[in-house]
């Protein structure tokens, strides 16, 4: 791996890490200051819009100026919503401006590893990031609700120090540890070298952006393997965020778990992302990413056993399953569709395509499945119904792959 790798990788799980247990303390501060109960999705859902609505311009600023340096601006961005925190800023308001700084870290990161690393160890350099985001997201919801917990509050020192600081609020030492671990990822940061690679200059209008914006996302579609990988992509992280909530529904409903009980299982699938990632990482090449989309088929046969296990070692066995699944389809396709993206258009533009086509995918499956459940669809139908979606979108994905080949084939290309 290039000088600077590690540095990166240990930056962005220290900056995803921070983001997941701010969510945490975030969500406390609503509750402590009497918000009604509606105004908590909307802190998620104002930090994913931030992906989709600032994608056009967060591309072309990481192939503008140097990815270490938006990287060090990025994580002072989410300080900066922390402090806000502290000076009693609405925690909505304050988490979609954290929202923005990780709109902005995430192409600035992707475009340096597609730029410095070596197309045959691309795919490994993607297993490092999914291994470590999941993680971070496991760690950081930890480390949240132990910064909001009573135990933690309670401690001397915590006390002593949240009385020297002149802030009215009970987690003011909470916030200021969220604030110290976005500072260390900042400077790890330093250690990470400039790729120098230029591109052409940008026009900062509002129409020129937005036109090269929609110019970028119709040549990555119209390219055989950015559509395969872009689809990819886009159907996976759109129904894994539903699956987050489907889980802890079919804990409670189906396995008579409780909430934190339920959490056992979304460690499992987390675990099974690490072991997937992982084995991607290792066994697959770049050149041979498309052999992994019958994987996507099989995550799309397996979901429905849902709806079948009522005991919960079976569920943790499932959650494991479909969490390997998951872990070994999308690290192949997230390397593939950077390589395409960075030869097609720039590390940074191609990133914001991804970013902002991932997120939609999220805010529409979600507000679907949020539909599903007011009208009053079963479990067991939603599920079914995603699984369909899953096993017919991949099959259709497969065609397409295999159709392309032998035209290529016939054709001497």
């Amino acid at each position: 791996m290039p000088k600077g790798f590690y540095a990166l990788i240990l930056s962005q799980f220290l900056s995803a890490l921070a983001d997941n247990a701010l969510l945490l303390l975030a969500i406390a501060l609503l509750q402590l200051q009497g918000y009604a109960t509606f105004w908590i999705p909307l802190l998620k859902l104002l930090f994913t819009l931030s992906y989709v609505v600032f994608g056009p311009w967060v591309g072309a600023i990481a192939d503008t100026w140097s990815k270490h340096k938006i990287l060090m601006q990025a994580n002072t961005l989410k300080g900066v919503a922390c402090l806000g925190l502290l000076a009693g800023v609405n925690p909505v308001a304050a988490y979609a401006i954290t929202g923005l700084g990780a709109a902005l870290y995430s192409p600035a990161k992707y475009g340096w590893i597609t730029e410095m690393v070596d197309p045959d160890k691309l795919l490994k350099a993607n297993a490092w990031i999914e291994v470590t985001t999941v993680c971070a997201a496991l760690f950081g919801v930890m480390i949240g609700g132990w910064l909001v917990s009573e135990s933690w509050l309670q401690l001397t020192w915590v006390q002593q120090f949240s009385s020297v600081l002149s802030v009215d609020t009970a987690l003011s030492v909470s916030l200021l540890m969220i604030c110290t671990m976005y500072g260390i990822s900042a400077f790890f940061t330093y250690f990470v070298p400039p790729s120098n690679k230029h591109y052409a200059k940008t026009i900062w209008t509002v129409p020129t952006i937005w036109q090269h914006f929609c110019q970028d996302q119709e040549k990555l579609w119209r390219d055989h393997l950015g559509f395969i990988s872009l689809s990819v992509t886009t159907l996976f992280w759109g129904v894994s965020a539903c699956m987050q909530l489907l889980v802890l529904a079919w804990a409670q409903t189906m396995l008579q778990l409780n909430l934190s009980q339920a959490a056992y299982l979304q460690a499992s699938t987390a675990m099974g992302v690490i072991i997937g990632a992982m084995s991607a990482g290792r066994w697959v090449k770049l050149q041979h990413a498309t052999a992994v989309l019958g994987v996507g088929v099989a995550m799309g046969l397996v979901l429905p056993l849902m709806v079948l296990i009522t005991q919960w070692p079976a569920a943790l066995g499932l959650t494991l399953v479909m969490g390997g699944l998951g872990g070994f389809l999308v690290v192949p396709m997230n390397a593939l569709l950077q390589s395409r993206g960075a030869q097609l258009l720039s590390a940074g533009r191609s990133i914001s395509v991804q970013n902002t086509c991932e997120n939609s995918s999220i805010l529409v499956m979600l507000g679907l499945y949020s539909f599903l459940t007011f009208i009053g669809c079963s479990l067991s139908v939603v599920v079914i119904g995603m699984a369909s979606c899953v096993a017919i979108g991949m099959s259709l994905l497969i065609f397409q792959s295999l159709k392309y080949k032998a035209n290529a084939t016939l054709s001497g290309t």
